[in-house]
This record gives structure tokens, sequence and C-alpha cells, in this order.
């Protein structure tokens, strides 16, 4: 099961630790998904998940504050007290700070406190959109992923048929890398797939004859990108002369990952094709497409037309 470590949530979020006392190294998010205990501040503790980071908000707070200390204890016990499944942690927002009587019961039973300055709103959709990237299924596949003009590209196809080369091109005019040879696929949503950079080979590209190349150093912080959808799929083959490929596009070809589909071009390498003005146009395409215009269908609609009128004319 993926998982995130809590350490590493603080760090992203900037989060204080309130309870140093707790050791949080082995401390471990696996859900996506938040809670704001209010109900159970109540007495309600039916259907708890015990396994979600806790988001104690102005109003879980004010209703804290309210209760007298015989009822605070007890809900508190009651709240932080889970061995099997313990809350790997409890994050108050807007700077609230937790009395004594709870600190003292999050220590007893082991449950880090952390404060956030955000509005808890604004907090909680951040985490929860941060969370469900990290904790997504996740497979990684051979090829190299590009922002080309906002658009992710990953362009596959066998080693050496010139990928890394493709994409260096793109780099210089004026394109983002998101990562070389490994592509982290993660599934966010049954729409949306994310691209990441395994964390070694990060803004590194490799060609061959010449090495390995650092294009966050050589071309600036503006030629490369952490992260980025993926749109597009460009697989990239020799050339053959005995096989018919698809020269108007009026069909879309698609590719699966992790049960998401994705549009994809094959696209036959020989001597003097531009793979970058090829994939410059490929995602500019793509991106017509996703605004309602179609090329391929306006073409046809002429012939079409012209059809038409000469057979009226006959």
């Amino acid at each position: 099961m993926a998982s995130v470590k809590l350490a590493d949530i603080i760090e992203h979020e900037k989060l204080e630790n309130l309870t140093p006392e707790i050791d949080i190294s082995n401390i471990k998010v696996t859900q996506p998904d938040i809670n704001r205990p209010a109900l159970q501040m109540a007495g309600y503790f039916e259907h708890f998940e015990t396994t979600r980071l806790q988001i104690i908000g102005f109003v879980e707070y004010s209703y804290m504050e309210s209760l007298p200390e015989e009822r605070q204890i007890e809900i508190y016990d009651i709240l932080l007290d889970h061995p099997d499944h313990p809350i790997p942690g409890v994050i108050f927002c807007r700077e609230l700070q937790p009395n004594e009587l709870f600190r003292k019961a999050a220590i007893k039973h082991g449950v880090p406190l952390l404060m956030t300055k955000k509005a808890t709103s604004a907090f909680t959709a951040e985490i929860i959109r941060w969370l469900n990237v990290r904790l997504a299924p996740m497979i990684s596949v051979h090829g190299v992923l590009v922002d080309v003009y906002g658009e992710g590209v990953l362009i596959t196809g066998e080693s050496g048929i010139g990928k890394s080369e493709a994409a260096l091109e793109l780099i210089k005019r004026g394109h983002r890398l998101v990562t070389d040879d490994v592509v982290e696929i993660r599934k966010v949503s049954d729409e949306t797939l994310i691209g990441t950079a395994p964390d070694i080979t990060k803004h590194f590209i490799e060609l061959r004859g010449i090495g390995i190349v650092d294009v966050k150093t050589l071309f600036g912080v503006s030629s490369v990108k952490d992260s980025q959808s993926i749109d597009l799929v460009i697989r990239l083959e020799d050339w053959d002369k005995d096989k018919e490929y698809d020269r108007l596009g009026l069909e879309e070809e698609y590719i699966e990952y992790l049960g998401n589909r994705v549009v994809c071009h094959n696209i036959p390498i020989r001597p003097g094709r531009n793979l970058a003005i090829i994939c410059e146009s490929a995602a500019v395409n793509h991106r017509q497409k996703k605004m309602g215009y179609n090329a391929a269908q306006e073409l046809y609609a002429r012939v079409q037309k012209s059809l038409s009128q000469k057979r009226e004319e006959d």
C-alpha cells in the first residue's frame, strides 16, 4: 500500500510540530482523505476513520473549549486511543493552539499535534490534492515526458530511437522537460494521469555519445518542470515502407495506462524528419481538438461539399 511519511507532510506544508516529544519518524499516512472530528467531539464515534489525518478548524476548536474539563478528558481519550489503527496526526488550522488537556492526551497516546497558519478550507483542499497525487496508483514506463505549450507529451519508443534527442531539441525551442528515460505515472482521477521523474534522474537527460546532461544547469530553471498531466502519447517507430500510416487522423488511436485512455500517435522515423517540430505540431493540434476544431474533419467536410457541388452541376 502506498504511503507518505508524516515528516514529508510537515516539510511540504510547513507545519509546526506542537509535540516534539513524540517520535514521528515511523508514522505514515495511507489515506488521501481527511476528517474533521466535529461529530466525534460530540461523542459519536460510529464509522470513525482513524487512519485519516484529523483537521481541527475554528468550529471544532470552539466546541472543544466550551466543554467542561471532565468531558474534555473523556472525549480526548476516546478520540485519540486507537492502538490498532492509530491516528497519524491532528492538525490545528488558523494558528489555533490545543489546550493542555488535549496535549497531554495526545502525548499519552502517541498522536502528533501539528499547526498551520492557513485557513481550514484552504488547507484542507491543498492537503487532499497533494495526498491524492502522492498516494495515487503508480506505474513506471520507459519514455520521455515534456511540457509542450502546456500539453503533457509522453514520447515512447524503443531504446536508441531518438526520444532524448527529440526532448533536447524541444527544450532548446523553449519547452520544459519533466523526465527522461523513466516516467512515473500516477492515476489521480479517472480522467487525469500525472507524470513525474524519479528523484535520482530528475532534470537529467542521457545522450548517446555524450553522456549525462543536466538540463536545469545548462538551460536554466525555466526549462524543467516537476510534474505534468499526460495529455498525449507519441510513439516513435522505425519507418516501414510496407506499412500503411494514418495520413488524415479522422479516428483517434488510444493507449491505456492504469485504466485511463490517452490519445496516441504512431510516428515513423526516417532521416530528415524533424521530431521536435512534429511533436510541437501534434501538441498544438491536440489542444485545438480539445477546443473543438478538428482539421481532418474540416478537410473531410470541404471534400464532401465539393463533391456535392460537382454532382449538382452535372
